[in-house]
C-alpha cells in the first residue's frame, strides 16, 4: 500500500493537484472516473448545501458514494447532521441524499423499532431520519430499541431477533439490521455508543445566499441521472474497493477505524488526493478528540462516569456511606448524568446504581455489624478500580477493625 501522507495544512481544501504514490491506486481510467465522480458530487452538495467546514463537501461526498458498496466495506458510519439552530439546511440536505444514495427511504418520524428492522430485512436501504431531536428523543417509549438497532446496523452482520407468526405458532427470525444511516436534528441529544459510530457534519444558515435553492420540479431528473451514474461507477469499483487495505493516520484505532476507513476505502481507490483528504478530515476527528480529553469535556460511559464521580465524592465523603446517600451525592454532583435532566429521562436509582456497580465491576453493598448503619459502600472497595482505570493511582487502605463488614455481601 502507498505511504501514509502528512496533512499538508496549508493547502486549500478544493485543491487539483493529484498526487501520485506507488501503491495508492494511482489514476488509472477507471480509478480516474471514480475521482472525478466524487468530485462531481462534491460539487452538487457545495451547490445546495451550507457546511460550518468545506471539508465537510468532501465527507458528504464519500459517504453518498459509499452507501452503493457499504456491503465491501464492511462498515457503514452513520452520518450525523448537526445545526445549533432551525433553518440550517438540515432537511434539505437529507433530500439530496435521498436523491444520490443507495435505496434511500426519508424518515420524518420513526414509529417503531419493529418497523425500522422489517425495512432493513429484505436489502439494504439508506435510512435517512429527520427531525431526531424528537424521533430519537430518550424520553420517548421504545427510543432504546430504536437505537439499539442503529447501533447494531452500522457492521455487516448485525441482526435484530423479532417474533413472525407461522401457521401454527410463533417463530424467533433474525431481521438483518446492516444498511447506512443519516441522522438529522438540533444538536440531538444521544447515547455516546450511537455517537462514537457518528460521522458529524455540521451546517449554519445561509445568510448571503451562496447556496441554490433546491427547485426538485427542475433537478429531480438532474439527480436521478448523477445517480445512475454513481451507481454505475461504484459497480464497476466494487472488487477493488472490497479488497483494498489502505493504511489510516496513527492513533485511527477501534471504533474510530470503524467510522473511518469505510471511506477511506473508496478514496485510496479514486485517487491519492481523496485518499489524502481523508487522512485530513481523520487528523482533524483526532485533534478534536485530543482537545476534549484535555479540557476535560467528553461524554465518558456511564461504567466509567460512575467511578470517577464516585472518587470525587469519596474525596469529601467519610469512608463508609450508605446507598442513599451517595446516590443522592451523585445527582447533586453530576445532574447532567444521574438526574432527570439526563439522556435516561429520570434521577438514578438504588437500584440502578446497584447494579451498574454488580454489572461492571462486580461491587456489591455491605451489610455492617452494626444495625444502625445501612447498607452502603466502603471506599475500599473502589480504589483498585480507580487505580486500574486510571483515575487515580490509590493504594489500597490498611484495613481498619472498626469499618469492617460481617462478611455479607448485598
Amino acid at each position: 500500500m502507498g505511504k501514509w501522507l502528512a496533512s499538508n495544512r496549508g493547502l486549500p481544501w478544493g485543491f487539483s493537484v493529484i498526487l501520485q504514490i506507488p501503491g495508492s491506486g494511482g489514476l488509472s481510467g477507471s480509478a480516474g472516473s471514480l475521482s472525478g465522480l466524487l468530485g462531481e458530487v462534491r460539487n452538487w452538495f457545495a451547490r445546495y448545501v451550507f457546511v460550518l467546514r468545506d471539508s465537510d463537501l468532501d465527507l458528504l461526498a464519500l459517504w453518498a458514494v459509499h452507501t452503493w458498496v457499504c456491503e465491501e466495506t464492511y462498515t457503514t458510519p452513520r452520518l450525523l447532521i448537526d445545526s445549533p439552530v432551525p433553518g440550517s439546511g438540515k432537511t434539505t440536505l437529507l433530500e439530496h441524499l435521498g436523491r444520490l444514495c443507495k435505496n434511500p427511504v426519508q424518515m420524518a418520524a420513526v414509529s417503531s423499532s419493529a418497523m425500522l428492522a422489517r425495512l432493513t430485512a429484505n436489502e439494504i436501504r439508506t435510512l435517512l431520519i429527520d427531525e431526531a431531536d424528537r424521533a430519537l428523543n430518550p424520553k420517548k417509549p421504545g427510543v432504546e430499541d430504536l437505537i439499539a438497532i442503529l447501533n447494531s446496523g452500522y457492521k455487516r452482520g448485525g441482526t435484530r431477533p423479532v417474533l413472525v407468526a407461522s401457521k401454527s405458532d410463533w417463530v424467533v427470525e433474525e431481521m438483518p439490521t446492516f444498511s447506512p444511516v443519516a441522522i438529522a436534528g438540533n444538536s440531538p441529544l444521544i447515547p455516546e455508543d450511537t455517537r462514537s459510530r457518528c460521522l458529524v457534519v455540521r451546517l449554519m444558515p445561509d445568510r448571503n445566499g451562496k447556496v441554490r435553492e433546491s427547485d426538485w420540479e427542475a433537478l429531480e431528473p438532474i439527480a436521478r441521472e448523477l445517480s445512475e451514474r454513481i451507481q454505475r461507477v461504484l459497480d464497476a469499483h466494487k472488487d477493488q474497493i472490497r479488497e483494498s487495505n489502505p493504511d489510516l493516520p496513527p492513533g485511527c484505532v477501534n471504533r474510530l477505524k470503524e467510522r473511518w476507513k469505510p471511506l477511506k476505502r473508496v478514496a485510496a481507490v479514486a485517487s491519492a488526493d481523496w485518499a489524502m483528504r481523508v487522512d485530513q478530515l481523520i487528523l482533524a476527528d483526532l485533534e478534536s478528540a485530543r482537545e476534549l480529553a484535555e479540557s476535560g469535556d467528553v461524554q465518558l460511559s456511564p461504567n466509567l462516569q460512575l467511578a470517577k464521580d464516585l472518587f470525587e465524592i469519596y474525596n469529601t465523603e467519610p469512608e463508609f456511606s450508605p446507598t442513599q446517600h451517595l446516590v443522592a451525592r451523585l445527582i447533586r454532583h453530576n445532574p447532567d448524568q444521574w438526574s432527570s435532566a439526563s439522556f435516561y429521562g429520570k434521577d438514578l436509582t438504588p437500584q440502578r446504581f446497584g447494579r451498574i456497580l454488580s454489572n461492571a465491576f462486580g461491587v456489591n453493598s455491605l451489610r455492617w455489624s452494626d444495625p444502625a448503619r445501612s447498607r452502603g459502600y466502603h471506599k475500599r472497595q473502589f480504589t483498585v478500580i480507580w487505580n486500574q482505570l486510571g483515575i487515580s493511582p490509590v493504594e489500597p487502605d490498611k484495613p481498619d477493625e472498626s469499618d469492617k463488614p460481617d462478611g455479607d455481601l448485598f
